[in-house]
């Protein structure tokens, strides 16, 4: 694992969390996207060589929606940049971690991702991502 990639805040108000993070920062969100697929809405903010990125739920039940209902707003995951996602993911699983889905998925801002279960890494959602046209070169 490379350098901590961004941190995932999960928010209720997206647009509210926007402004409030502007004011924090004393700059503005660089990005916005929404993936479907996982059912949320994303910003960014870059600070230094970490981005700070907020989701809000697509969907009232959503997975971001069951977090904050669980523990309220706040950090949601940390993310690892990866040189080779693929092989990132076979190392851990043989080591004994979980990952949460069967494979890497698209993600935001470009990259392709993968989740390692809270319960095999002290309680922290762990995600690994790769950039995206990086990931396509390499063979599965």
């Amino acid at each position: 694992m490379q350098q901590v990639e961004h941190i995932g805040i999960a928010v209720k108000d997206l647009r509210q969390s926007i402004l409030l993070f502007e004011k924090l920062f004393g700059d503005r969100c660089y990005k916005t996207e929404e993936l479907k697929a996982q059912g949320v809405k994303t910003a960014f903010f870059k600070r230094g060589d970490t981005k700070i990125e907020l989701l809000e739920d697509l969907k009232q039940q959503g997975t971001i929606s069951r977090f904050i209902d669980q523990k309220g707003e706040g950090i949601h995951h940390i993310a690892f940049a990866v040189e080779d996602l693929k092989a990132e993911i076979k190392r851990l699983i043989e080591v004994g971690f979980i990952v949460v889905e069967p494979g890497p998925m698209p993600g935001a801002d470009n990259k392709m991702v993968c989740f390692l279960h809270p319960k095999t890494t002290g309680g922290v959602l762990v995600e690994l991502c790769m950039d995206r046209d990086k990931f396509l070169g390499i063979d599965f």
